[in-house]
């Protein structure tokens, strides 16, 4: 069979079955609300995480559809073997063709997805109260972002690229390794040197919340090097609350929505599953398995990216280093789907865990009012499909972590 064929097979396969898992999710609403619920939404509350819910999954019907049939023209009408050629009239640098080639690909998928962006956040987000974005913030996030991608995505591009040229069938060992460091210093500067360029951080100020989350730090022996307030509210109104660094110093980072909505207890609770994570080394055994991850496609990446038939399925007649890596990461994205799914059942043994943590050294009941009070907050569905829960979350369910926390 034609790979091309194949290719559009794997498409068309891939967006059936992420229709299929979202239709099921939406038929969820319909369900009763589990009696331990039922004080998480009164009936118009809950009717309106239903509507929000759905012009969400509207949509992402469109979107994805359009994607799809992006995709699927340019794989078909060869435009990507276009595009390679127009650029190598211009270069004849593998390097620079490869950098010159992505940074167009990524360029258009954006500027394509422009829309749907908007719609989100200017239509859906803002009729629900979520948003508190401003077009100036969209537009500066856009620049800098583009920014990011362009130094960091195009260095490690360019020293992939370097790899492949100099180490031949080797190099993807050597490529995993350096993308392997790479990802590692990010996790470990994230906070300190990208999210500002996004965010303010703010030491936490002195007071009641502040000597609260000191003094449980000091309690359970967690090394925190300070606590931060990010303000979350400059986008959106929802929460969240992350720990970042793997040194022997942590940041905590509270989102100034979350601060605004939870009590002092709700909120060393939060934190006490956040501590959990570290003291069960969730952390160090995600950073593994992704490392893990990484090697093994990079592995079948180097078996197959000499052949000619992979440049081939996109228009080329011969083996092309760029149409190559994107016609193996379109037939690779099944295995990608498998593995996600493997790692999202891990991601969930590890928020039950953590959530253990935070009832054995704080309050159960804490963490779980915290819990539906960001339920409520960003209108969850509380009762999602098995089948959509077992593929996309790499959380347990609200009731699942209830369950799990008072038996």
């Amino acid at each position: 069979m034609n790979l091309s064929i194949v290719i559009i097979v794997v498409l068309l396969v891939s967006f059936a079955f992420e229709r299929m898992l979202d239709m099921l999710n939406a038929k969820s609403w319909d369900l009763k609300v589990p009696n331990a619920l039922s004080d998480v939404y009164n009936e118009n509350e809950y009717e309106k995480a239903q509507h929000y819910d759905k012009e969400k999954d509207r949509l992402s019907k469109w979107s994805s559809a359009f994607s799809l049939v992006i995709m699927i023209t340019l794989v078909y009408s060869r435009s990507f073997a276009f595009l390679l050629n127009e650029i190598s009239v211009f270069t004849k640098d593998l390097m620079f063709q490869t950098i010159l080639f992505f940074g167009f690909c990524a360029l258009l998928s954006d500027v394509l997805q422009l829309p749907f962006s908007l719609y989100s956040t200017f239509v859906i987000e803002e009729k629900f109260g979520f948003n508190r974005t401003t077009l100036k913030t969209f537009v500066f996030d856009k620049l800098k972002g583009y920014l990011i991608i362009a130094t960091l995505g195009g260095s490690v591009m360019a020293l992939f690229v370097l790899f492949y040229q100099y180490a031949g069938a080797s190099f993807w060992w050597i490529a995993w390794l350096s993308i392997s460091g790479f990802s590692l210093l990010i996790s470990m500067f994230y906070a300190s040197i990208i999210l500002p360029l996004f965010n303010s951080l703010s030491p936490l100020p002195d007071g009641a919340l502040r000597d609260a989350l000191t003094a449980y730090c000091k309690k359970v022996g967690f090394p925190v090097a300070d606590l931060f307030v990010m303000d979350g509210s400059k986008r959106s109104s929802k929460a969240n609350a992350f720990f970042s660094g793997l040194g022997p110093k942590k940041k905590i980072v509270l989102f100034d929505t979350l601060i605004e909505n939870q009590s002092v207890n709700e909120l060393v609770a939060v934190m006490a599953h956040e501590v959990g994570h570290y003291k069960k080394k969730h952390t160090f055994t995600m950073i593994g398995m992704s490392v893990l991850q990484t090697g093994l496609m990079m592995f079948i990446l180097g078996k197959f990216i000499n052949t000619p038939n992979l440049s081939m399925a996109l228009g080329a007649s011969y083996a092309a280093f760029p149409l190559g890596l994107i016609a193996f990461f379109l037939l690779y994205s099944p295995v990608s789907m498998l593995l996600s799914i493997a790692m999202n059942i891990l991601s969930r043994k590890h928020e039950f865990e953590a959530d253990n943590f935070a009832a054995e050294t704080s309050d159960a009941n804490d963490l779980i009012n915290a819990l539906k009070k960001l339920s409520k907050d960003s209108l969850s569905n509380l009762n999602p499909h098995p089948a959509y829960v077992f593929v996309y979350y790499s959380h347990p369910t609200l009731l699942q972590r209830m369950n799990n926390m008072l038996r």
